[in-house]
This record gives structure tokens, sequence and C-alpha cells, in this order.
């Protein structure tokens, strides 16, 4: 078959070949947005339920709740700080194994362990949002490309 007898294609088979990939790529931007954001909440009222507070002495978001990722990581970060002056700046390995001081580096590290997690979390469900909102932006922009008339395109 030479390249004269091929014809070109229309303007519904270029449609049919990016409607489908189009379709697949806005459902799973839509899921992925509603995952991230049913996480973000999800997260966000298990720490309020906590109702964990910011240390007063911390610099940043003191005394604010923590239900979010910067004020986790802060408190994170002050748990750190309080637990290392109460120990002499000795970590739980560090520590003698029959010092009283160990059960509070433990705990301590067990605290700042669960607010890091919730900071990933976040952070995870930021990404997935975030993702679905461009998989929804390249789906529409596959649909629309499929749907220009054939001699439309630029080039």
């Amino acid at each position: 078959m030479s390249t004269t007898d091929r014809t070109a294609p229309t303007a519904s088979t270029v449609h049919s070949k990016t409607r489908i990939p189009a379709i697949l790529t806005i459902v799973a931007g839509i899921i992925l947005l509603v995952a991230g954001t049913v996480t973000w909440f999800t997260v966000q009222s298990s720490l309020a339920d906590e109702r964990i507070t910011v240390s007063d002495d911390s610099p940043r978001f003191a005394g604010d709740k923590v239900d979010g990722p910067l004020a986790a990581y802060q408190q994170a970060n002050m748990i750190k700080i309080h637990y290392l002056e109460s120990t002499g700046g000795k970590t739980y390995a560090e520590l003698d194994r029959e010092d009283p001081l160990r059960q509070t580096a433990i705990t301590a590290s067990f605290l700042r362990a669960s607010l890091f997690t919730s900071v990933v979390a976040f952070g995870i469900a930021a990404l997935a949002g975030g993702l679905g909102v461009v998989f929804i932006i390249v789906g529409w922009g596959l649909m629309a490309a499929g749907a220009r008339p054939e001699g439309s395109y630029a080039g």
C-alpha cells in the first residue's frame, strides 16, 4: 500500500482514538482528587479529636490546635526539645536501661513518630489531590484535542 492510497483519518476517527483515554484520565483524576480530599479531612479530624495544642513556648503556632501538617510538625519538634531538656540531652538509646527517664524518652519518640506520620499522610493526601487535578486537566485536553475537526491542527 503506497502513501497515496492511505486515507487521512476523519475527525470522528481521531475523536474515538482519544475519547477513551481522555475519559479514563478524567475518571482517574476524579478518584485521586476525592481520595486525597477524604484522606486530608480524615487525618485532620483524627488529629483534632486528640485535642493536642502546640506548646506555649513554641516559636511558631504556640497554643494553636494541632489539626494540620505545619502545627503537627512544629509540635513534634517541641516534644523533642522538651524531652531532651528533661533527659539532659540524651536520647532513648543513650540512656541507661535502668534510668527512669528512659520511659519519658520512649513516650516522646512515640508521640513524635505519630505526629510525623500525620504530616506524611497530609503530604500524600495533597499529592493525590494535586495529581487528580492534573489528570482531570490532561483528560480535558485529550478530549479537546480529539474533538478538533480534521484540518484544524497547527503545525
